[in-house]
This record gives C-alpha cells, sequence and structure tokens, in this order.
C-alpha cells in the first residue's frame, strides 16, 4: 500500500534491511518472518501495546538520499509478494529518472510528488477525504481484517485499547468493534490472544464494575463469559457495542430489518475515516431518540440542534431548552423535563423572521403558523445559519402556500394565511370545534368503498343530552371546558404547548367528545395522516378480495373483538373492523395481523373514523409498541421481561413468591398486548389508553406493578398458579370508572368474579394515582435501556427454541444425536446469516421469511452448501469434492427451489455419516444417478431418472424443455412412470402457487404427510447404473481414497472390483441383446454418452501412477463449464482421441472448450476404467471388449460418428454391493466411524464463531 510520505528519523530501530538501492530501502520489521527470538518476543509485544503500524505491515520501503539522516516512508505491505511489486515498480520505473538529478531536495521532493501522484490516481473516484485522516483508521481496518480472516465486506466501525481478562490476569490489546464481530487481539510476551464473537451470538450484554473488575463490559454468549475494561472512554465503547449488537438482533427478528441494516446509511464514497461509519450509527441513535422523543413519522432524519430560550406565554416565562430541526418539523424541548415540549410541523409555518436583538433578548427568532400562533425563540447561537436551514427545509415542504422568511419587521406575507383556513381537507389542524371535526368533515371516497367517517361510538350511543346524565353528565362537561380554557391558553392541535398541566389533565380522562382528536395527536398519527391523503382509501381499494393468511386469521377473530359492545353487533362495525385490519396487513406484510390488534383497533374505531383508526394502528404497532404484533410478538416479551425486572427491583419478595407460582409470565402478556382492554372493563381501560397515548409504555409498566402491590398480601398468601390468576382476574375486573357516561358494557373477562363476597370496587383514577405516586420515577432512556438488555435475552431464547423444534422435527432414524443436530444447526444457521452479511444478493437472504415454519426459515444455497460440504463431509474427494457436493445438493433439493432446508441438509449428512455399508453405498450410488448427475449427464439414462418424482433439471438449462417433451414420451410405456409424471405435474403447480401467495400451511402440512407415508426404500427399487454413470462413479471412489493412509491398497482393490464390475455388464449385456430393443433408446442415449474405456486398448500405464489418476475432473463439474456444453461425454471422448489418438483430429470439437490441465485430467480420471480392463485377462474377453458401436479398432471413427457408447450396459446397485463386499479393505473404508464433532469445531473455526489464530503465520511468530 503507497503510503503518503512522513519523515522517519531512526530508520534501523526494530526493523532490518533486506534490499537497498541508492534511492530507496527496503525493511522487514524485527521478530516478522523466520526466527525472531527474543527480540521478535518484545517488539511483537510492544507493537501491540504501543499499536505500532507494523501490525499491519511487516514490510515497508523508505525513500533516502545518501547525504541526508532523513528517511521517508513512501510504502508499506503486509506479505512480501505485495511489498516486492512496489519495490520493482520503484527500479523499473522511477530509478532511472532520478540518477540525472543533480540536487538531493530535488530527487527528495519528486519522489513525493510521485507518490502522492501514484495515491491521487487510486483514490480519484472517491470524493475529497474528510478533515480527519483516514491513514490511521484503514491500517486499523487492514489489520483487523488480516488478523482474523475478515473479508472485504466486513466493515470497521471503531477499535479501543483495552484489557481483555483471562482467568485473573489482564491482557492489554485491541478491541476491534465490526459490523458483524467484536474482536480482541492482544500479543504479550509471546502469549497471543485472539478472540471472535458474532453480534448474533450474544445473550447479555452489559456495563458493570466489581473489586475483581474495576468498570467493566461484560459480554456474554451462550458458551462463554467476557470481559473487557481498561477503556479510555468506557461510555462511548458500551453504547457503540449496544448499537450493533441491537442491529444483529433485528437481523435475528426479521430478514427485512436486515437487508436495510446491512447497508448502514453511509456517504456516497466508501469508508476510509474513522468517524464515517461510527458517525452513521450515531446519527442514527439521534434520529432513533428524536422520533421516539417528539413521536415523528419513521422516515424522519434530524438535521441538528442547538440550545435555545422558548417564550411561554401561559406563564411569561423563557424556558431553557434545546431546539431540534429536521425535514418537515422544528421541536422544542425544555431542560426541565415536564416544562415544556413542542412540535411545529413546517407544513404549518408561514412566517420565519429574525427579531430584532436586545440586551433581554438576544439573537431571537419568531415562527408564526397557520392557526395563528406564534413562538419566540432566543438566545440561538447560529441565527443566521438556523435561519437558512429552516428556509431550505421550508421551500422542500410540499404545500400550495410556502412560508415567508424575512429579515427585521413584519411583512404583509402573513395576509394570505387566513385563505388556507377554510378548506378542512388541506388545513392540518383539527378545526376548533371537535365534535363538527368527526361529523361535518366528508369521508375521501364514500362513493367507492364504504368507510365509517367518524367514531362508531357517535353512531351507536343514543345521543341524550349531558343534562340527563345528572352528576356523570356535569362531570363530563367539567372535563371538556377543563380542555377549552387548555387549548385556549396552550394553543390547539399539533402546536400545542405540551406542559404538566397537559398530563394533569390526561390523567383525570380525556372527555370522549375529544378522546379520537387528542389520541391522533398525541402518538403523532395525525401528521402522517395529513401528509399522506388518500393513502388509506387506496389501501381498502387494493386488499379487497385478496386472500392471505393474515386475512383468514382477521376474519377468525373479527367477531371476537368486543362482542359485548353494540357497535360490534352489527355489520357496520365489523366491516370497519375487517377494513382496516386487512388495509394494515396489505401495507406491512411483515406484521400482517396478530392476535389482540383486533381488540386495540375495535377501541380505536369507537372515537375516530377509519382513516384515523388506522393511523392510530400504524402509530401503535410500528413506533409505540415496536416489535409487539410481530409473529413472536417479541416486543410484549421484552416488556414483559422490564416488568419482571422491575417488580424484583420494588417487590423483591413477591417478585420471588411470583416466578415459583410461573405467574408473571402467563398473566401479563395479554396486560401489555392489548393494554389492559381485555382485562378491565372497556371505559376503565379506555382511561389507561388515554394516559398511554400521551406517556408512552411507561404508564403500562406503572399500572401493572401497581395492580401487583394492591394485590401482594393475597398474592403472597397463593399456593399455585391458579389462585394467583383468580386473585388478579378479579381484582382488574372490579376497576370501575365512575365518571363514564357510557351506559356501562358488561365485561366478558375470563375470570368472572366468584366467592362469597364481591371484591371492593376500585375506582381507576385512583389506581392510576397510586401508580404515579409509587413508580414515576421510570425515565424513558431508562425503558429503552432496559429494552435493549431484555431484547437481547428474549430474540436469544426464541432462536433457542426455535433449534429446539427444528431438531425435534428431524426423524429419530437420522443416527446424529440432539447434540450433533443443535451443533449442526448453529453451523448452517451460520453459514445462512454469513450469506447476508458478506454475500451479497444471494438467493437465500432473498428468500428468508420469518412467518415460515422454523424448519423453512434458515435455507442455503448450493454455493453454501458447497463450502459447508467441503469442511464436514467424511468423504474428502480433494479437488473433485465441489463436484460432489453439487451433487448431493441436487439429490437434496426436492422441490428444485435451488434452496435446501436443515432437514434436507442433515438427511444428507447422515447417509454419509451413518448407517451401514449398504446403506453408504447406497448414499454413493445415488449421488451419481439423476437428478444428482447434471441434465447433460442424465440425458443419456433416462430410465433411471424416471425412478425420481421430479425432472432432472436442477435449475433452468437449456435442456430442462427437452427433457420436459422427453418426460410424457416414456411415461406413456410405464403405468408407475405415468403416476410419477402426474406427480410432477402437481409439484410444478404447487411451485409456481408457493411463488405468488403467501405460505399456506396446508402446504407443509401435506408434504409432511407425505413424508410419513414414503415407504422404506429397498435396495431392488435403485434404478440400474449405465456405463456413463459408472465411470463418474469410480472416478468419485478414486478421488476419495486419495488421501487415506491405505490409499495403494484401496486402489488396487477398487481397481479390482472396477474389472469385475465391467465383465459383469458385459455378461449382462449378452442376456439383454436377446431381448429386442426400441429403436428411440439408442437414439436419445447414444449421443450424450461418456468416454467408453472398451474403445481404448488396455494401457497397465495408468494403473502404476495413482496419484496422478487422482486429478480432479473439472469437467465434470458443472460450474466449470458454460451451460451450452451439452456433449459432456463426446468431449471426454474428444480429449482422449487427442492426447491418445496424438492425431490432431476433431479441431472443432468440444473438447476445444476444455484447457490443457482439464484435458489432462480427464482423461487420467477416465483411464483408470482401462487398468480394469487391463486387469482383467484380455484373451477371456475376446470380442466382448469390442461390442461398443462395433469399432474399438479405431477411436477416431467413433468420436466422428459422434459417440456410440453402449447403451446396453448396465449394472445394477445389488451386483456393486456385492463385487465391493469381496474386498475387505473397502468394507472397512466404508465402516469406519468419523466423528462429526471434531469436523463441526472446525467448521465454527472457520466460521470465526470463536476464538482463532491467524490463519496466514504461525502464532509465535506474528510479532
Amino acid at each position: 500500500m503507497w503510503l503518503g510520505p512522513e519523515e522517519v528519523l531512526v530508520a534501523n530501530a526494530l526493523w532490518v534491511t533486506e534490499r537497498a538501492n541508492p534511492f530507496f530501502v527496503l525493511q522487514r520489521r524485527r521478530g516478522h518472518g523466520k526466527g525472531g527470538g527474543l527480540t521478535g518476543l518484545l517488539v511483537g509485544t510492544l507493537d501491540v501495546v504501543l499499536d505500532s503500524s507494523a501490525r499491519v505491515a511487516p514490510y515497508r520501503i523508505l525513500h533516502q538520499t545518501q547525504d541526508s539522516q532523513v528517511y521517508w516512508t513512501v510504502a508499506c505491505g503486509s506479505s512480501r509478494k505485495e511489498i516486492t511489486k512496489h519495490w520493482e515498480w520503484l527500479e523499473s520505473n522511477l530509478l532511472q529518472t532520478l540518477s540525472i538529478f543533480d540536487n538531493e531536495e530535488d530527487i527528495t521532493t519528486f519522489v513525493k510528488g510521485k507518490i502522492h501522484g501514484i495515491i491521487a490516481e487510486e483514490n480519484k473516484n472517491l470524493q475529497p477525504q474528510g478533515d480527519e485522516d483516514p491513514g490511521k483508521f484503514k491500517e486499523a481496518e487492514l489489520k483487523m481484517r488480516k488478523q482474523f480472516g475478515m473479508p472485504e465486506g466486513e466493515k470497521l466501525v471503531n477499535y479501543y485499547s483495552c484489557s481483555f481478562w483471562k482467568g485473573r490476569v489482564p491482557r492489554q490489546g485491541w478491541l476491534y468493534l465490526t459490523v458483524n464481530h467484536l474482536c480482541f487481539y492482544s500479543f504479550l510476551l509471546g502469549k497471543e490472544v485472539s478472540l471472535v464473537v458474532q453480534w448474533v451470538d450474544v445473550t447479555r450484554l452489559e456495563k458493570n464494575a466489581t473489586l475483581l473488575f474495576p468498570e467493566s463490559i461484560r459480554v456474554d454468549t451462550r458458551d462463554q463469559e467476557l470481559f473487557f475494561s481498561m477503556f479510555l472512554n468506557i461510555g462511548e465503547t458500551f453504547k457503540l457495542m449496544g448499537q450493533l449488537a441491537n442491529l444483529a438482533m433485528r437481523q435475528l427478528l426479521d430478514s427485512e430489518g436486515f437487508l436495510e441494516d446491512k447497508a448502514l446509511p453511509r456517504p456516497i464514497r466508501p469508508h476510509k475515516n474513522i468517524s464515517a461509519l461510527k458517525r452513521d450509527l450515531d446519527a442514527r441513535a439521534k434520529n432513533e431518540c428524536y422520533r421516539a422523543t417528539f413521536r415523528l413519522p419513521k422516515d424522519e432524519r434530524l438535521d441538528g440542534h442547538t440550545g435555545c430560550t422558548l417564550w411561554t406565554p401561559f406563564n411569561k416565562l423563557h424556558i431553557p431548552g434545546q431546539m431540534f430541526i429536521s425535514n418537515n418539523y422544528i421541536c422544542f424541548a425544555s431542560k426541565e423535563e415536564d416544562a415544556c415540549r413542542l412540535i411545529i410541523p413546517l407544513r404549518e409555518v408561514t412566517i420565519v423572521e429574525k427579531a430584532d436583538s436586545s440586551s433581554v433578548l438576544p439573537s431571537p427568532l419568531s415562527i408564526s403558523t397557520k392557526s395563528k400562533m406564534t413562538f419566540l425563540f432566543a438566545n440561538l447561537k447560529d441565527r443566521d445559519f438556523l435561519v437558512q436551514r429552516i428556509s431550505d427545509f421550508l421551500q422542500k415542504t410540499p404545500s400550495k402556500q410556502t412560508g415567508s422568511i424575512t429579515g427585521g419587521t413584519k411583512t404583509s406575507v402573513s395576509d394570505p394565511a387566513p385563505e388556507s383556513l377554510p378548506t378542512p381537507q388541506e388545513a392540518s389542524e383539527p378545526p376548533l370545534s371537535p365534535p363538527s371535526r368527526l361529523s361535518s368533515s366528508p369521508s375521501f371516497s364514500t362513493q367507492e368503498i364504504p368507510t365509517t367517517s367518524q367514531g362508531l361510538l357517535k353512531v351507536f350511543q343514543k345521543n341524550s343530552p349531558m343534562e340527563d346524565l345528572g352528576a356523570k353528565g356535569a362531570k363530563e362537561k367539567m372535563k371538556e371546558e377543563s380542555w377549552n380554557i387548555h387549548f385556549f391558553e396552550y394553543g390547539r392541535g399539533m402546536c400545542m404547548y405540551r406542559t404538566a398541566k397537559t398530563r394533569e389533565l390526561v390523567l383525570k380522562g380525556i372527555p370522549e367528545s375529544l378522546r379520537g382528536e387528542l389520541w391522533l395527536l398525541f402518538s403523532g398519527a395525525w401528521n402522517e395522516m395529513v401528509t399522506h391523503p388518500g393513502y388509506y382509501a387506496e389501501l381498502v381499494e387494493k386488499s379487497m378480495g385478496k386472500y392471505s393468511v393474515a386475512t383468514e386469521e382477521i376474519e377468525r377473530d373479527l367477531h371476537r373483538s368486543m362482542p359485548e359492545h353494540p357497535a360490534f353487533q352489527n355489520e357496520l362495525g365489523i366491516a370497519a373492523l375487517r377494513r382496516v385490519l386487512t388495509a394494515y396487513a396489505f401495507r406491512n406484510p411483515t406484521i400482517g395481523y396478530c392476535q389482540a390488534m383486533n381488540i386495540v383497533t375495535s377501541v380505536l374505531l369507537l372515537y375516530g373514523s377509519e382513516e384515523e383508526a388506522f393511523w392510530l394502528l400504524v402509530a401503535l404497532c410500528e413506533r409505540m409498541l415496536p416489535d409487539y404484533y410481530n409473529t413472536r410478538v417479541v416486543g410484549a416479551l421484552v416488556d414483559q421481561g422490564i416488568f419482571e425486572e422491575l417488580t424484583r427491583d420494588v417487590m423483591p419478595r413477591l417478585s420471588e413468591k411470583m416466578q415459583e407460582l410461573g405467574v408473571i409470565s402467563s398473566i401479563s402478556l395479554s396486560w401489555f398486548l392489548t393494554l389492559f382492554l381485555s382485562v378491565m372493563p372497556f371505559e376503565s381501560a379506555v382511561v389507561i389508553v388515554d394516559c398511554f397515548f400521551y406517556e408512552g409504555i411507561k404508564v403500562i409498566l406503572q399500572v401493572a406493578l401497581a395492580v401487583l402491590d394492591a394485590n401482594m398480601e393475597q398474592l403472597l398468601d397463593c399456593s399455585d398458579e391458579g389462585e394467583a390468576m383468580t386473585v388478579l382476574g378479579r381484582y382488574l375486573d372490579n376497576v370501575v370508572n365512575k365518571q363514564s357516561i357510557s351506559p356501562p358494557i358488561p365485561h366478558l373477562h375470563a375470570l368472572l368474579t366468584s366467592g362469597d363476597d364481591p371484591p371492593a370496587e376500585v375506582d381507576i383514577f385512583d389506581l392510576l394515582r397510586v401508580s404515579y405516586e409509587k413508580f414515576s420515577s421510570l425515565r424513558a432512556d431508562d425503558i429503552e435501556q432496559m429494552r435493549f438488555k431484555q431484547r437481547l435475552k428474549v430474540i436469544q431464547s426464541l432462536e433457542d427454541t426455535a433449534k429446539r423444534s427444528v431438531v425435534r422435527a428431524i426423524p429419530g432414524d437420522i443416527g446424529f444425536s440432539i447434540e450433533e443436530l443443535e451443533e449442526l444447526y448453529m453451523v448452517f444457521k451460520a453459514k445462512h446469516l454469513a450469506s447476508q452479511y458478506w454475500g451479497g444478493n444471494r438467493s437465500a437472504a432473498v428468500h428468508r421469511d420469518p412467518s415460515l415454519p422454523y424448519l423453512e426459515q434458515y435455507r442455503i444455497d448450493a454455493s453454501q452448501f458447497r463450502e459447508l460440504f467441503a469442511s464436514l463431509t467424511p468423504w474428502a474427494c480433494g479437488s473433485h469434492t465441489p463436484v460432489l457436493a453439487g451433487r448431493m445438493f441436487r439429490l437434496l433439493d426436492q422441490n428444485k427451489d435451488s434452496l435446501i432446508n436443515f432437514k434436507e441438509f442433515v438427511t444428507g449428512m447422515s447417509g454419509m455419516y451413518h448407517g451401514d455399508l449398504t446403506e453408504k453405498l447406497k448414499a454413493l450410488y445415488k449421488l451419481h444417478l439423476p437428478p444428482a448427475l447434471i441434465p447433460e449427464e442424465a440425458e443419456s439414462a433416462l430410465e433411471a431418472a424416471h425412478y425420481f418424482t421430479e425432472d432432472s433439471s436442477s435449475e433452468a438449462s437449456p435442456l430442462a424443455s427437452d427433457l420436459d417433451l422427453f418426460l410424457p414420451w416414456e411415461a406413456q410405456a410405464l403405468l408407475q412412470e405415468q403416476q410419477e409424471g402426474s406427480g410432477n405435474e402437481d409439484t410444478q403447480e404447487r411451485r409456481e402457487e408457493k411463488g405468488t401467495s403467501p405460505p399456506d400451511y396446508r402446504h407443509y402440512l401435506r408434504i409432511w404427510a407425505k413424508e410419513k407415508e414414503a415407504q422404506k426404500e429397498t435396495i431392488k427399487d435403485l434404478p440400474k447404473m449405465n456405463q456413463e454413470q459408472f465411470i463418474e462413479l469410480c472416478k468419485t471412489l478414486y478421488n476419495m481414497f486419495s488421501e487415506d493412509p491405505m490409499e495403494q491398497d484401496l486402489y488396487h482393490a477398487i481397481a479390482t472390483v472396477a474389472s469385475l464390475l465391467l465383465r459383469i455388464g458385459e455378461v449382462g449385456k449378452k442376456f439383454s441383446a436377446l431381448t429386442t430393443k426400441k429403436p428411440r433408446d439408442g437414439a436419445h442415449s447414444g449421443d450424450h454418452s461418456s468416454a467408453t474405456e472398451e474403445d481404448e486398448p488396455p494401457t497397465p500405464k495408468s494403473h502404476q501412477d495413482p496419484a496422478r489418476e487422482c486429478q480432479p475432473p473439472s469437467a465434470g463439474d458443472p460450474q466449470a463449464k458454460a451451460s451450452g456444453d451439452t456433449h459432456l461425454g463426446k468431449a471426454l471422448q474428444d480429449s482422449h482421441v487427442i492426447v491418445e489418438g496424438g492425431s490432431g483430429e476433431g479441431q472443432g470439437s468440444p473438447s476445444l472448450l476444455l484447457s490443457d490441465d482439464e484435458t489432462k485430467d480427464d482423461m487420467s480420471m477416465s483411464s483408470y476404467s482401462v487398468v480394469s480392463t487391463g486387469s482383467l485377462q484380455c484373451e477371456d474377453l475376446t470380442e466382448d471388449t469390442v461390442l461398443v458401436g462395433g469399432g474399438a479398432c479405431s477411436p477416431t471413427a467413433t468420436s466422428r460418428t459422434g459417440g456410440t457408447v453402449d447403451t446396453d450396459w448396465c449394472i445394477s446397485f445389488e451386483q456393486i454391493l456385492a463385487s465391493i463386499l469381496t474386498e475387505s479393505v473397502l468394507v472397512n473404508f466404508f465402516e469406519k466411524r468419523v466423528d462429526i464433532g471434531l469436523k463441526i469445531k472446525d467448521q465454527k473455526k472457520v466460521e470465526r464463531q470463536f476464538s482463532t489464530s491467524s490463519d496466514h503465520e504461525p502464532p509465535g511468530v506474528l510479532g
């Protein structure tokens, strides 16, 4: 790597000069490479502790002139090869030029200019670098990649110096935090520690301080606990680790989040800068916090924030706080939590002006809105820049009337503002009279789609005047009056000042007439509704009549949603609920529909129009209750975990008792999922929902704690779970709202009040007051931290559940133990995830669907399978392994979607590891028949192909269509084949269906039912093998034995067996010659034939060269050839013609597509079968040897006539088995046990799941 020239004063300290010329010196770091001794150890230790650049660059090139004492670094390299390349470039391009110069200073200037030019050339595609020097960070990234063997795609986020506690000894080193891994490296006095943990494996991450580990960070995985301490800035490090672990959890949770987060928002140029990726993560964290604080839409991005004061007219004060600006909003939050909060949508802004500064009011800025409110900010540090930013955003804001920016005095630009008020659709404030808002605002698409344009409560409640309701009516009137006064003082609509007074009013209960409007404001749903006019109507139209699993579940639950309420006892309410839920399932298919959404949505519909209910549901599912309503209700489980943790802190005795009874987990889930709506009388629960929309999840946690606190004595006396649930159920049943003006709705809770005397009634407002008095110390950011901690725990336990489910789904006869299956699952899953980290847009990443059954969620494609097969197979075949892996993949991929799940994967592995000799040979035999053999080879043996239910094309190959043509024609001959043909159509149909519609679980049930019915396959069911397939089988066996200690014996045995089988095949052919053949057999299978051993003169030469025989048959690898090269057999024959015939004929033949190496390999592979013939007595064979095509004397002739392999030659599995049983060395080879555990361990190291050393050099020498 070329470096910007920097001065080096002491050139030889710790370095050894390896090459030199008058202008340049190539040096190697002491202790690197050979030898090293004590100096090497010390230098290595120094490098790690001081973070010397030598860890990355053991080689460097310095520029020097003869009289100068100063050296300049011009290049460094991580390997001798890299540095030599630079050295050679310098010698060939610069040495002659430099020798012309007279002045040494000119030489140095020229060299520096040249090097800078090279670096500029390399970076010309990048935008100009930032202020910081990227060299240091790039160096650390290279070091991390080299040290831990990470691919290019793995981005370093930041690195820190710290200590890792190994036992009780701290090891000082460097902690590298990458997007997907936590890595640590330390090298102290010859002791190396190298550690890699995937973020997806982290089960616990916390900052703690003990006597042993002063202020340390603890990282737990399933099988180890790691402690890191001695950080310069532990807070920053811990925060970053938390963000990265959180991203990893999102990846496990849903693949959508994964694909989104994998490309972290980054500048256009690649990250060379220390702060680029980290800055993005920090920005992401700030954005999330900003959106959560002010309940803004998910796509809102914070542009910046600044300290200022806000003039609050209601108490005549300047309140200090922070102003936040983003694309569409200006927000303000006071330093005191409850003092004031403000949200100004830019679509509302009419005027932004800089007022005159004074000593009382420095740098004031006034912002006016359409609703005639004016906000005065002061003490702004950089007012001009701020006004410019706001002006830029205002210009981009889509609005018929743009806001104006004025310099000092007010101008008449504010005049057009009133014009926008009369049209309710444009004005984004709710008009001042909420009842008229609900009743008069026209429904946007009443003609096309029937939508309820107002809350169902208005429709179904008999409008009796307030006076008739007595005290309750008077109380309701007072509430409305209080809110009207509040609106007058604090403003109404989105731009309302939100203060402690607002919270007080919410806690006293929102009047029924204002509930819908205030829910929309406090939840932020109003913003999205106003900025997406017509979106809901469009969704309803699109989703109408569409069938999915979600719609089926919605239909099932419609009549269970508040059946006691009159609004949902008729079609109007039910239809509205159906439309809202279906539209949401259509908008967000990852959530779709989850039980409990129906209950919450039915309440939203009571207080708002369909469109309003829809946007409230969006706010709930996507912002306020994140991940609550996905298939595994992760969010609710996370908050339930927080609830248990809080119970432990504030009521330790009760917590212990509840854990013992196992109650918390079973009872509190519904509290969170339905916001108490399913467990409390409706009119009481709705008060909790009021507070929830204002305060968020904090209220639900507080109320839950207050409920436990109120029942503590009774719960401590409970003896079992049922009793505890009855106590809590009866208590919640009797929480009443005495102020409700609605007629009481009978509460159909499962635990109906029972016992001698009914329990005392509890007023909901008292319960809320107690919850705030006792438990209001909870803060939003504390809850977020607790959520992160619980999310790790919950998602990892769900992953463990998934693992157990998948392992349980594997049939008992598979042969692996539960532990082995679990280990295999982890390796399989790691491979799937790795493809998503670095695999670009691999098909597996696209296909993952969290709503599928566990077994189908993680799947791998052919290239991933090839990697796993190579590291786990007991049948290592050297460079022939990928070919075998490809065949195994095609054999396992029964539904032909080019992906296999864990069950299929384990079945394949089991065939190689378990079972007796017969089973293993059967697996090997199948690998050399279609569909495992590629279509080109399969076409020469169509009858064998029909043994399998599907056609033999594993992907869309040019031959697939031909095969489809042949299949029905062949199928007419045999009834069995006819049945299988229909099975094939069914599969085709099923595959199409699978591609278009959501997953149908009945489809999986049908598959499993078929699997259960499948008859146990016997030896006799296996089809016979033709000559070409037999050759492939023998190639595989030869490769398999190449690394075995008994190599020679095995070669001899297989040669004997092969020759025996060839004779058996010949004898069999004589019998088959008596029966009349169908002419078309020859026509179709003769074309695509393989090399014919019998054609060639027997040459014992290759028998003596087993090593050469074990060369890989590259041509046999489907990936190695162009798909058009279908005539594999011909190519093999022609290669023989060229090599052995030596006549140079057949110039246009397909063999020219193969490289010399491939030709040689194929020749040596196929010619081993000549050995078989050679080891027979030639006299015994007589004419049999020349039966193939009748032209054995002229190999060239046969190749010209299109390859005439003997189609009658075939061999059965029983014959192969019987022949192999005659050789004890072969029997022993297949019967020896191989421990898969060791292979899994090695594979895990490859996957970087735990400690690894550098692959490049021995650990002791890494210094």
